[in-house]
């Protein structure tokens, strides 16, 4: 007869005596007080990532009520336990570093411990992706629940959020339009309340993503942080889960290729952050799901930007939630989406739709006929100075920009930027293009959201709002301007922008789709044959050594080689 191995009876404890391991297990459990009766139902794991460095997760304990008392009500056992807690402004040298870590952390405890389902609470940037990540590997019964975006604020009168804000006020402190008061002055302003970033930054670009690749229920992408509704939310998820893991609606039967290619028309449509597509891939890649940019960019290319929301509007999440939150966007996409796909519901995205509340009224959603953007929020760039593809945000660029061609200012690393951004004597004008390199997965390493290279503060004085700036790094979700990124493969491994000499002619051309290095082959032949290998400095033990030997290119979500799927079997889009 098949033995039981759910419960308490999953995952035992290898004593060389499966009775003994369960007699063991239970006389330890019940020291937390537990009766023979909460014992026997169903055991449903909540992550628990509330950390003191973490204020995007300070709701994190009552979501984490909520969601047992939704496991309770449907009759099942709730246990917390944490692991491993990233916030982007509390995390050295970035929290992308630290993602492949937390995704490590969750997927082995998942493993290590009994639990016939898992409600997966995340809400800052890279949190959702490394949750998300472990789940596909895993494949247990999952369902995701994000802590939500923070309210909007004020200052003098002004309506702000973090961070498109952060970086507009920043950038006026550089400029000296801002004081040196008023500048420590709106840092009581731009976070008014626990939560994520309360723009369309990575965090809120991940939870619509979640969302509509059916791992969340419907709704929860942009439930503000503090209201009520998100506890309601957190309760149903809970519930949710008990009812999966008697069904055993496991990842791989909401996770493939079409409802990925869900999540990217999403990211377009909502003018997303270039950092969903990093994540997304490391995903797929988990999942033996293999990218296809020339697909994603031809979608790019017949999908709007339909929320007038920052930083490629002038709304903010709190907004968007009262404008009724993904429903309109999801009638708007409806005959764009792969409709069939399963979601945690154990019914279909097309099911979910039909099932929206009725329309009203509102202003931040426009229709597919009257957009806020066309032509694609993220284009993938192509030509000899983009290598394998560089991707630019064009929805939150300048136009005038689109198409230029300028000179080359280099830096080559981090620390060379900070060093002469704003030396007076920098060799730089308006028209040049800002280049800066070894910024990479390895290279930095980590892949810092350091593409949002700042004007030369000379520059900035002049009143020079924004330049074409070109990296192997990442841009945060919440910034702005004409900026390249991911350019792969990054410089440090030999990729185009180690090549490029202070001077060099570079032509950015959006509509064409191409980064050109303006230097005839047999030049680059010779500078690539000069080229020495760039090694990051630093005592490689431990992790880092973990990370630098097996992490992969953006391409592919800068995941770690040993942890994605061992073969292909799918593309998406």
């Amino acid at each position: 007869m098949k033995k039981d191995h759910t419960g308490m009876r999953r995952n035992l404890t290898n004593y060389g005596d499966e009775d003994f391991s369960l007699y063991l297990r239970k006389a330890f459990i019940k020291a937390m007080g537990y009766s023979e009766d909460a014992l026997n139902r169903p055991v449903i794991g909540i992550t628990n990532t509330f950390s003191g460095y973490n204020p995007c997760h300070a709701n994190v304990p009552e979501i984490v009520s909520a969601i047992s008392r939704g496991v309770l009500l449907a009759g099942g056992l709730p246990i917390e336990f944490p692991t491993i807690s990233l916030h982007e402004s509390f995390a050295y040298p970035t929290s992308m570093f630290l993602r492949n870590l937390m995704a490590m952390d969750t997927e082995e405890m998942l493993r290590a411990q009994p639990m016939d389902a898992v409600v997966l609470v995340g809400g800052c940037d890279k949190t959702v992706p490394a949750q998300l990540m472990a789940a596909a590997s895993v494949n247990l019964p999952a369902i995701c629940v994000v802590t939500g975006p923070m309210l909007s604020g004020s200052h003098r009168g002004v309506r702000v959020g973090a961070c498109t804000d952060c970086r507009r006020f920043w950038a006026g402190y550089r400029a000296g339009e801002v004081d040196a008061e008023e500048i420590e002055e709106v840092t009581s302003n731009l976070v008014p309340s626990g939560g994520t970033c309360g723009v369309m930054g990575t965090a809120s670009t991940i939870a619509c993503m979640t969302e509509a690749m059916g791992m969340m229920l419907p709704g929860g992408a942009t439930i503000p942080a503090v209201l009520a509704d998100r506890l309601r939310h957190a309760e149903a998820a809970g519930s949710r889960a008990v009812a999966m893991a008697g069904e055993q609606l496991t990842p791989d039967r909401i996770l493939t290729a079409q409802s990925l290619a869900n999540a990217l028309r999403m990211l377009l449509a909502i003018g997303g952050s270039t950092n969903g597509i990093v994540h997304l891939a490391a995903l797929a890649g988990r999942l033996g799901i293999e990218i296809d940019y020339q697909a994603f960019d031809k979608m790019g290319r017949e999908t709007p930007v339909l929320i007038d929301l920052k930083p490629s509007g002038a709304f903010y999440m709190d907004d968007l939630y009262r404008a009724g939150g993904l429903a309109p966007i999801f009638r708007e996409l409806r005959d764009m989406l792969h409709l069939d796909c399963l979601t945690v519901t154990g019914r279909t995205l097309g099911e979910e739709i039909d099932r929206l509340p009725p329309p009203f009224s509102q202003e931040v959603v426009r229709p597919i006929a009257n957009p806020i953007h066309e032509g694609g929020s993220i284009a993938v760039l192509g030509g000899n100075l983009a290598g394998e593809g560089a991707i630019i945000k064009q929805s939150a660029s300048s136009a005038h920009l689109l198409v230029h061609t300028g000179k080359a200012v280099v830096f080559d690393s981090l620390e060379d930027l900070c060093a002469r951004i704003d030396d007076p004597d920098l060799p730089v004008g308006p028209d040049d293009v800002l280049v800066m390199r070894n910024a990479g997965p390895r290279g930095a390493p980590g892949m810092p959201e350091a593409g949002y290279i700042p004007i030369p503060r000379k520059l900035a004085r002049q009143g020079v709002k924004d330049m074409v700036r070109i990296s192997d790094a990442r841009m945060s979700g919440t910034a702005f301007g004409t900026i390249v990124l991911h350019a792969c493969p990054e410089a440090a491994v030999g990729g185009p922008l180690a090549l490029v000499r202070n001077g060099d002619l570079i032509t950015l051309d959006v509509p064409n789709r191409l980064l050109t290095l303006e230097v005839d082959e047999q030049e680059l032949a010779r500078r690539r044959a000069q080229r020495s290998p760039v090694e990051p400095e630093g005592d490689r033990r431990g992790y880092l050594r973990l990370y630098l030997d097996h992490v992969t290119q953006a391409g592919t979500g800068c995941d770690f080689d040993f942890l994605a799927a061992p073969r292909i079997t799918g593309k998406t889009p």
